[in-house]
């Protein structure tokens, strides 16, 4: 099982954050803001967490859908959007467990933003080919990986190469395991996907002491 019950804790006792990342509404504005017909289109995104993603794609008008493995999380998301007069559709469960959830060419588009780094690699692997599974033909993934050498990067308890649990300082503290991808492992991971770009943005921490990394990738089904 993919899920992490660490999460459960995070979002019992902390706020999280209540806005997209700006790399997520570049790229919703670039592919979907043209679409005449907003609610015909089917976002879903994986560990939604507490739905600030979901806000921003509901607000939009596009047909926002959402699965996190925390009841907390789950409740928080429902309860900004009854607040704010926004309809999502929200599913407690397992990302590894989609094509249990969802049918098969469901969506026309997947988000990812910090779930899929949250697992081991193999994981990231099997939850990928259950995504294309629910994509639409020419559907889209968008995908924020964490990457190698981000403060915490071998800071923890490693439990394969790359990936670590019981990270004791820096953001991702108390978040449970954390897969710290390379380039070449974010190319074999979608590999499965044409047309796909990776991108990065790179930020610094602590008055520049440390980095934080995250690849931006996005990729289309066939």
């Amino acid at each position: 099982m993919s899920w992490d019950e660490t999460w459960e804790h995070v979002f019992s006792s902390r706020d999280w954050g209540r806005y997209p990342p700006e790399e997520l509404v570049r790229f919703v504005g670039r592919n979907y803001f043209g679409v005449p017909d907003r609610p015909g289109v089917k976002m879903l995104e994986i560990g939604c967490g507490t739905g600030a993603n979901l806000w921003f794609i509901a607000r939009e008008g596009f047909d926002a859908y959402g699965i996190d493995g925390s009841p907390t999380a789950i409740t928080k998301a429902k309860t900004r959007m009854a607040e704010e007069g926004l309809r999502a559709s929200l599913q407690i469960g397992d990302v590894n467990d989609l094509d249990t959830f969802y049918e098969r060419s469901s969506f026309d588009a997947i988000i990812d933003a910090a779930c899929l780094w949250c697992n081991r690699l193999g994981e990231v692997k099997v939850i990928l080919s259950k995504v294309l599974n629910i994509l639409q033909p020419k559907g889209r993934i968008f995908s924020m990986l964490l990457g190698a050498g981000s403060y915490g990067d071998g800071l923890g308890e490693e439990v394969e190469k790359g990936t670590f649990r019981n990270i004791k300082e820096g953001p991702l503290c108390g978040t449970g395991l954390n897969h710290f991808f390379t380039l070449e492992e974010v190319k074999n991971v979608f590999s499965g996907f044409s047309d796909l770009q990776i991108e990065y943005s790179l930020r610094s921490l602590n008055n520049q002491s440390h980095i934080f990394k995250l690849w931006v990738v996005q990729g289309v089904k066939g």
